[in-house]
């Protein structure tokens, strides 16, 4: 191969992939917003699912930027591991159109394609036409670099050595690693297809050498959303592990049909003249079987990423939401669905409350014997706090935007209030496990008189909070006035204990730094109490709403 020819394959390799990059931009320039919010919206139905994935990747042409899109939805918790499933094997479709339309041989108009798309970035500034613009030009691009790449490749064909390696694709283990390895690191099974097709235009590879190769580049595909799942959460990671067993399953199956039936020659004779359309149709063919095969098995493909890749070790056992279930916005039917989003709601922030009663006793308790393990329990509780207030969040926004009637959301909302006063409470009993820890590190201890105080402290904590702690909505009657009452109390205490420490300071009955940190528990311990009144005042809201809500549909019904 003479220099001048392997500088032109440089060339036309550097234009067909900036060329195809061009398009894949411009596309997510027309429709990319649009189609962030068709994805945001996807329904659990997988039909639907399978057909948005493979129109928004048609759309973008490019799989890796809708499966990294997923991965990032999964990531953020806007879409379960059963929507993304379906979604995944769309984009492996919808990938399939690029091969299609490289096999359309338009070179001789690839010039005038790209002029006229520079043409609409240079002398418009509409962003629309900018984007329809930059799309015309690298489709341009992207047939003048093949070209340019089938030319330079040409005088292969006489070289042994070319033919000899070229044959070896035969081989399905070296064809499918060379195809895997080359696509991994050009990350896009689009583009590593088309620089096929420009091989095969020029006469150098046929259907048989490229067969299991092809097969390669769909698992190769796969690197970018593994790279993007670096860093994602444990379903995330998961989303990925679906997307590469779909093409493991599929590579394997197609390697056992080519393997026993002649799958090549039967595609071959498809399209017998034209090597590129049948290295498209292939690729199309794998993917759109591969998906129908799967498609009554993404519920397992589902279970078997959760088996692949359990809940690490060191997470918390029940790091869940015990109550909340998303499950409820799978279907078209709205009636009913705020008031079973209503029980859901109250019955996890009381979990919530439960677990945030045993921290606040248990960092109250560090002061009396300090525990390492006691403070690593209180550590991983207040992890479990901040999760379940993301999930209340999460669950209560998607509620919200559920389309429900007006007179069905109205306490909904009130829950996230309840939600942020307990995340807050939470934060308050790590402080004061904080203080307890950094006196057992200073090898000092508070008076007998302050700890007698600390031990009245919990126990005012703990009667405000059980107040807080029910079980039906009966139970709010009276609730903000016997919690106004606590919450007063406290007030009083943590006047009075302030004014105690400030005498023992005086009569040098302790430190400065043990008064600077028993100051501080003081503020913890008033700031609990007002946010249990804040929790108090948003339950009282949500029992009124709720009857109101009973109060008309009983007017209805009369």
């Amino acid at each position: 191969m003479e220099l001048a020819n392997f500088f032109a394959l440089l060339g036309g390799l550097a234009l067909f992939l900036y060329g195809m990059n061009m398009m894949s931009n411009g596309l997510e320039i027309v429709a990319g917003n649009r189609m962030k919010s068709i994805l945001e919206k996807l329904t659990a139905n997988r039909f639907v699912g399978v057909g948005i994935g493979a129109l928004m990747t048609a759309l973008v042409q490019s799989s890796s930027a809708i499966t990294v899109m997923t991965v990032g939805f999964v990531n953020s918790g806007l879409m379960g591991l059963e929507n993304a499933v379906w979604v995944i094997m769309g984009a492996n479709v919808g990938t399939t159109i690029t091969g299609q339309l490289i096999a359309i041989d338009i070179t001789t108009l690839a010039p005038l394609i790209a002029f006229a798309g520079v043409s609409l970035i240079a002398f418009f500034k509409s962003q629309r036409l900018d984007g329809l613009g930059t799309v015309l030009a690298g489709l341009g691009f992207l047939f003048m670099g093949m070209a340019m790449m089938s030319g330079a490749m040409v005088p292969l064909r006489t070289v042994p050595e070319f033919v000899n390696l070229i044959t070896s694709f035969e081989n399905p283990f070296i064809g499918i690693v060379v195809g895997a390895l080359f696509t991994a690191v050009i990350q896009s099974s689009s583009a590593s297809v088309g620089i096929l097709q420009a091989l095969a235009v020029s006469g150098v590879i046929t259907l048989p050498s490229a067969l299991f190769v092809l097969f390669g580049q769909n698992i190769g595909t796969c690197i970018t959303s593994v790279i993007a799942s670096i860093g994602t959460n444990r379903n995330a990671k998961r989303a990925t592990a679906i997307h590469l067993a779909f093409n493991i399953i599929g590579t394997a199956f197609f390697v056992g049909i080519s393997l026993v039936t002649p799958f090549a020659s039967i595609m071959a004779s498809l399209t017998p003249t034209n090597v590129p359309a049948q290295i498209a149709n292939v690729h199309t063919v794998f993917n759109v079987v591969t998906t129908i095969l799967l498609l009554p098995f993404g519920y397992q493909l589902v279970k078997f990423a959760c088996w692949l890749l359990p809940e690490e070790a060191d997470e918390k056992a029940d790091m869940t939401l015990k109550f909340l279930d998303f499950k409820v916005f799978d279907n078209d039917y709205r009636i009913g669905a705020s008031a079973v989003a209503n029980a859901q709601l109250f019955r996890e922030v009381q979990n919530m409350l439960s677990v945030v009663i045993e921290n606040t006793e248990k960092a109250f308790q560090l002061f009396r014997k300090y525990d390492e393990e006691t403070y690593e329990t209180i550590e991983k509780n207040e992890e479990y706090i901040d999760y379940l207030n993301q999930g209340i969040i999460r669950f209560t926004t998607l509620t919200l935007s559920f389309e429900l009637p007006v007179s069905g959301t109205q306490a909904i909302g009130l829950f996230v209030k309840v939600s942020s006063d307990l995340e807050r409470i939470g934060d308050h009993a790590m402080n004061i496990a904080e203080r307890a820890k950094a006196l057992a590190e200073e090898g000092v201890h508070f008076s007998d008189k302050a700890l007698a105080e600390v031990e009245e402290m919990k126990q005012l904590v703990r009667q405000v909070l059980q107040e807080l702690s029910i079980t039906d909505y009966s139970e709010f009657d009276n609730l903000v006035k016997r919690v106004d009452e606590m919450e007063n109390l406290i007030d009083d205490t943590y006047l009075q204990f302030e004014h105690n420490q400030l005498v023992r300071l005086k009569d040098k009955q302790c430190t400065v730094q043990n008064s600077i940190h028993y100051a501080k528990i003081l503020t913890d311990f008033e700031r609990i109490g007002d946010h249990a009144l804040n929790i108090a005042n948003s339950f009282d809201e949500i029992q009124e709403t709720v009857q109101s809500m009973k109060l008309l549909h009983e007017s209805l019904d009369k």
